[in-house]
């Protein structure tokens, strides 16, 4: 038995990471995997769990030993995903949600070393985004300006991904992602909670 990995990306702001959090604590037997970065934690991040937080020496070693299965310098900061921790739980079963921005998406589907199902998350407009980031308070004008200009070209990158969720209700975002985590099982013959499926005539 192998996981599916998916891929989730958004602009900055959409509310992805409240949406993962739902549908992780919702769906059984999904594991996230956690991105290396050299950005200063947020109010809240736990190292480990919402990132591993490195500097950028250690980073930049990790790269010249080809650990990442991608990696992009993003706002100034590097991330990263370890390819081995992806392999491990994959080899298990897991399925394995990747929060990744559009670089390394791209990345992943240009070079193909793990099979991947896409998802972009996207805000009903940039309007509702300008008000969802500055309404988080986490940001000084000038990163806001250039988060919602990077949102922008972003945004142009969703038709290179099977699924879209609008997020226009958290709740109602959380329960299309499910489904698409669920539909994905069902086509690779695996029931609800992420097994193999054994048929009658097996």
């Amino acid at each position: 038995m192998s996981g599916t990995l998916i891929i989730v990306s958004a602009p900055s702001g959409t509310g992805k990471t409240t949406i993962l959090r739902r549908v992780m604590s919702a769906v059984e037997n999904l594991a996230f995997s956690v991105s290396h970065t050299t950005r200063e934690p947020r109010k809240g991040e736990i190292d480990g769990t919402d990132y591993w937080f490195v500097d950028r020496p250690r980073f930049e070693r990790m790269i010249d030993n080809g650990e990442f299965l991608e990696w992009a310098e993003v706002h100034d900061n590097y991330y990263g995903t370890a390819l081995e921790p992806l392999r491990k739980k994959l080899d298990k079963g897991y399925d394995i949600v990747l929060d990744i921005d559009v670089q390394g998406a791209a990345i992943i589907r240009r070079e193909s070393r793990l099979p991947a199902i896409h998802v972009f998350i996207a805000p009903p407009d940039l309007s509702e985004l300008e008000k969802r980031l500055r309404g988080r308070g986490t940001e000084d004008e000038a990163t806001i300006v250039k988060r919602l200009k990077n949102a922008a070209q972003e945004l142009k990158s969703c038709d290179a991904y099977e699924y879209l969720v609008v997020n226009d209700r958290v709740e109602n975002a959380a329960q299309v992602l499910s489904g698409i985590i669920y539909a994905e099982r069902a086509r690779s013959r695996k029931t609800m909670s992420g097994q193999d499926f054994v048929g009658s005539g097996s």
